[in-house]
């Protein structure tokens, strides 16, 4: 009989136990905030020179059925992707092709207009622009556009994150010392940036390619993109 009590004495007293110990969902762990650690950030930019030219061409037409406009406007375009072939250091690629009917008072379709593009790329600024001049006589010339290429971006950007690598540390070594601190460690750290602004339009073209002589260059100038470099991040200031 007294073995009997003491076992269920003992059931009784286990699950008493085990309830006052604490559950692992109401344990919290809170890691303190670290102090010393400071946030900064340093930029490098650059004006670099656009090296790359986009001139777009383009020829526009009325007819009175939209089979036969279509065959014109693909003559034009064709016949300039064939010219664009045979010169060096440019590529010429379609541009936007559009045809839309025009109505009269009474809502009917009269007639339809259609316009296709063709685009002169190059960075040799004076072969894109001459070949413009010679496609002149078939098609005019729309808008000129400079950009950076990938390579001078690139090459930009290499040397901007050098430059703001150094004005990151420096800031942070500066900074240690004005909190009193003898030096500091990098916590983290992001380097970003290198892009440059989409490419820069030149409008007012259409003018000047239609009094100039058709195998003349175009006078045209590239101007120059900002590229810029952000380092960003955090150090931890030591004693």
């Amino acid at each position: 009989m007294r073995k009997i009590t003491a076992a269920l004495t003992f059931a009784a007293v286990v699950p008493l136990a085990f309830a006052a110990l604490p559950s692992r969902a109401d344990t919290t762990l809170t890691q303190p905030v670290p102090s010393g650690v400071l946030s900064l950030s340093a930029q490098a930019s650059a004006d670099v020179p656009q090296d790359v030219v986009d001139i777009t061409l383009f020829y526009e037409k009325e007819a009175n059925d939209a089979a036969s406009l279509t065959d014109s406007l693909n003559q034009h375009a064709d016949a300039a992707l064939k010219q664009a072939r045979g010169v060096a250091n440019v590529t010429a690629h379609t541009g936007t092709f559009t045809i839309y009917p025009m109505t009269d008072r009474d809502g009917h379709i009269s007639s339809w207009r259609g316009r296709t593009e063709v685009v002169l790329e190059s960075r040799d600024f004076a072969a894109a622009t001459k070949l413009a001049g010679q496609i002149n006589s078939t098609m005019q010339v729309g808008s000129v556009a400079f950009s950076l290429s990938p390579d001078a971006q690139r090459a930009a950007a290499e040397k901007l994150t050098t430059e703001a690598i150094k004005k990151f540390r420096d800031q942070a070594e500066s900074s240690a010392r004005a909190f009193g601190y003898g030096g500091y460690t990098i916590r983290e750290v992001d380097v970003g940036g290198g892009n440059a602004p989409p490419p820069r339009p030149m409008f007012a073209m259409r003018a000047m390619a239609a009094a100039a002589p058709a195998a003349a260059p175009l006078p045209v100038e590239g101007g120059k993109s900002t590229v810029t470099v952000t380092v960003s991040g955090s150090v931890q200031m030591t004693r």
